[in-house]
Order: structure tokens, then C-alpha cells, then sequence
């Protein structure tokens, strides 16, 4: 029975886990290892009971490693050193690398990696809610760390190390680079061009949101994953040197064929509304108007809200694009119906 929980690094990831299990098993005492300003917060929260050292771990059932993947390596050797027996666990985005070394130091250690984030970071945004419904990946399976979980309303799944990052590398990994790629790629462009920043909006802002995010973090989970992520490199260059050919031959059946097939493909995976219980995405239309942003937000006060973001538009003749996601899918549905019931906006699934 888990008596005594360490969370070492307690931002938005560690922070979350921290409240998930305060929910289902409140007897639990939780200790933190951070820099002194964040433990102070995370205590006066009541994420942790009360700030800690490594060197305590010694004590505890369960350690939870959630910070990067650099100081994961990093502080398993630590507990190695300090003779740890208690069951050693991760968030990190790559998963072979971590769990080779754990394995190699002879710590009990089950890696993880939970599917969920948010544009906010740091302790100040932990949410109790934030892996509901979301895939927590397991390196192995394990009943200790799934009911200590249970209280973040989490889909377990068991995947081999190697397995993980090979998938990551496709899904998460590799895209990440292609976004930043694309955006270099424009920045040259416009020194031709300068209308193509101007202009930048649409398709081109969803493909490369994620480029924006934290160099340094993304810096490490690629070079941890990098055989994989070349390998994706190599495939996906087979796959411009199709398209290429077929608009060097102007080949329209072809080109259709391929982009019907893409199409097709997409609509099979779970990043679909009604494919997945991880997306509950509204797009709203909104006409230009003075608090017509916020007429929608108040309609939606008392429904539970993940994020907000207003996608600008380069056309004074059209409406601009509110895009809200919701917890639950019943979230949803209610905000839809209250949505269609106070105006007249568009609002579609995404």
C-alpha cells in the first residue's frame, strides 16, 4: 500500500499529478522536490504536504520523475546512488533511452508518459482534470502506479519502450521538426517576399503552432529519440519525392488519387472529432462586433474550458474563428446546444 509519495519537479506536469492523486487517495502524503519559490506555491496549493530533498527518497513507495528528459537521466543515477528500492517512475517523452539506463542501474522503474499538456505551464497551472480522458503510456504494466493514478480519469495503455518512441517519433517527434522546417523555410522566403508573413495565417498558423514551442525542452527529446526521427526524416523525403514527380508530369489523376488517399487516411485517425475521447474541439464564427468574443465566453461560464484561442483572419469581410476545447464530450455538446440557442454564429466540430 502506497503510503508516501516523492514528486520530483512540480510545473504543470508534476503539479497535475500531484492533485490527481490528492483526489483519490487524500491519506497519501505527497513530497516535493523543486526550487524553493515553486515548492512554496505547490504547498500553500496543497499539491504537496511538504517540501523534500532527494535524499528522501529512500523513504518513499513511489518516486515521480516529471521533469525534462536530461534531468531524468540525471537524477535516476541519483537514486541509484542512494540505494532507492522504492518504485521509480517518469513523464518523459522518450521512453528507450530512460528506461535502458533504469534498467542498467537496477532501480525498479516503470516509465510513463502522459498524453495531455496546455498552452499555461509552471505550478501555477496544475489541473487535477488535465489527464482526464487522455492516453497515460505505461512501459509496463503495473497495478501499484495504475491506482495511484486512478484518480486523473486516464486511459492506461502498456507500450514497449521502443515501440513508444518509434510511434512518438512519427506522431510527435518528427512533426515538431517539420513545423519548425516549414517556418525557416518561410522566413527565407519572405526575405523575397514580405507579404508571406503578412499573409501567414490559416493552415499555415495550425501547421506550425507547435514550433513555438520550448527550444530547449524539444532540443532534448529529439536527441533522445534521434535514430527514430531520421528515420522519419527518410521516409517522409520518399514521400516529397512522390509529389514532386506527380506535379513535374502534371499528372491530375494521379495527384488526385494521392490526395483522396491522404484524405481518407486522415479520416481513420483519432485526431477526428468522434474518432477519439481526447478531442472536443468547437470552432465558433464570430462577426466583428464589439464583445461578441466575449458573449460566447459568458454563455459557456459555468462549462469546463481547456483552452481559448481566437484565430485571426487577413479579411475585414469575414468572420473572425473562436476555437474552444472542452474537457468531456458532454461538455461539448452543451456548450454547442447553448451556443445555437443564444445566437446566430456558426459552430462546428473540429
Amino acid at each position: 500500500m502506497t503510503k508516501k509519495v516523492m514528486i520530483v519537479g512540480l510545473g504543470l506536469i508534476g503539479g497535475s499529478l500531484a492533485l490527481g492523486i490528492r483526489r483519490a487517495h487524500p491519506k497519501i502524503e505527497i513530497l516535493g522536490v523543486d526550487r524553493p519559490e515553486t515548492l512554496a506555491i505547490a504547498t500553500d496549493r496543497g499539491l504537496i504536504d511538504r517540501p523534500s530533498a532527494l535524499t528522501e527518497a529512500v523513504s518513499v513507495d513511489v518516486v515521480i520523475l516529471a521533469v525534462p528528459i536530461t534531468q531524468i537521466l540525471v537524477y535516476l543515477r541519483e537514486l541509484s546512488a542512494l540505494g532507492v528500492r522504492a518504485l521509480v517512475t517518469d513523464t518523459g517523452s522518450t521512453k528507450a533511452e530512460i528506461v535502458r539506463l533504469a534498467d542498467k542501474l537496477g532501480l525498479n522503474f516503470v516509465g510513463g508518459h502522459p498524453m495531455a499538456g496546455s498552452h499555461k505551464s509552471g505550478v501555477n497551472a496544475a489541473d487535477v482534470n488535465l489527464f482526464e480522458h487522455a492516453y497515460f503510456l505505461l512501459t509496463a504494466d503495473n497495478e501499484l502506479l495504475k491506482d495511484l493514478y486512478s484518480g486523473l480519469g486516464a486511459k492506461f495503455m502498456v507500450v514497449e519502450a521502443q515501440t513508444h518512441d518509434r510511434v512518438m517519433s512519427q506522431v510527435s517527434h518528427f512533426p515538431h521538426l517539420l513545423a519548425s522546417a516549414l517556418v525557416m523555410q518561410s522566413d527565407g522566403f519572405s526575405s523575397d517576399f514580405p507579404l508571406t508573413k503578412k499573409l501567414s495565417a490559416g493552415g499555415f498558423r495550425d501547421m506550425t503552432r507547435i514550433a513555438a514551442s520550448e527550444p530547449a525542452m524539444w532540443a532534448s527529446i529529439l536527441l533522445s529519440n534521434r535514430e527514430a526521427v531520421l528515420s522519419r526524416l527518410a521516409d517522409f523525403k520518399a514521400q516529397l519525392t512522390e509529389v514532386e514527380s506527380l506535379l513535374a508530369a502534371a499528372d491530375s489523376a494521379r495527384l488526385t488519387d494521392y490526395l483522396t488517399m491522404s484524405r481518407q487516411a486522415r479520416e481513420t485517425m483519432e485526431i477526428l472529432p468522434g474518432n477519439s475521447a481526447n478531442n472536443h474541439l468547437l470552432y465558433i464564427s464570430i462577426p466583428d462586433e464589439k464583445g461578441a468574443t466575449l458573449r460566447v465566453l459568458a454563455l459557456l461560464a459555468d462549462i469546463s474550458i481547456t483552452n481559448v484561442k481566437l484565430n485571426e483572419n487577413n479579411r475585414e469581410d469575414i468572420h473572425g474563428q473562436l476555437q474552444i476545447s472542452f474537457k468531456t464530450r458532454d461538455d461539448l455538446t452543451r456548450a454547442k446546444e447553448l451556443i445555437a440557442l443564444a445566437t446566430n454564429f456558426s459552430v462546428v466540430e473540429g
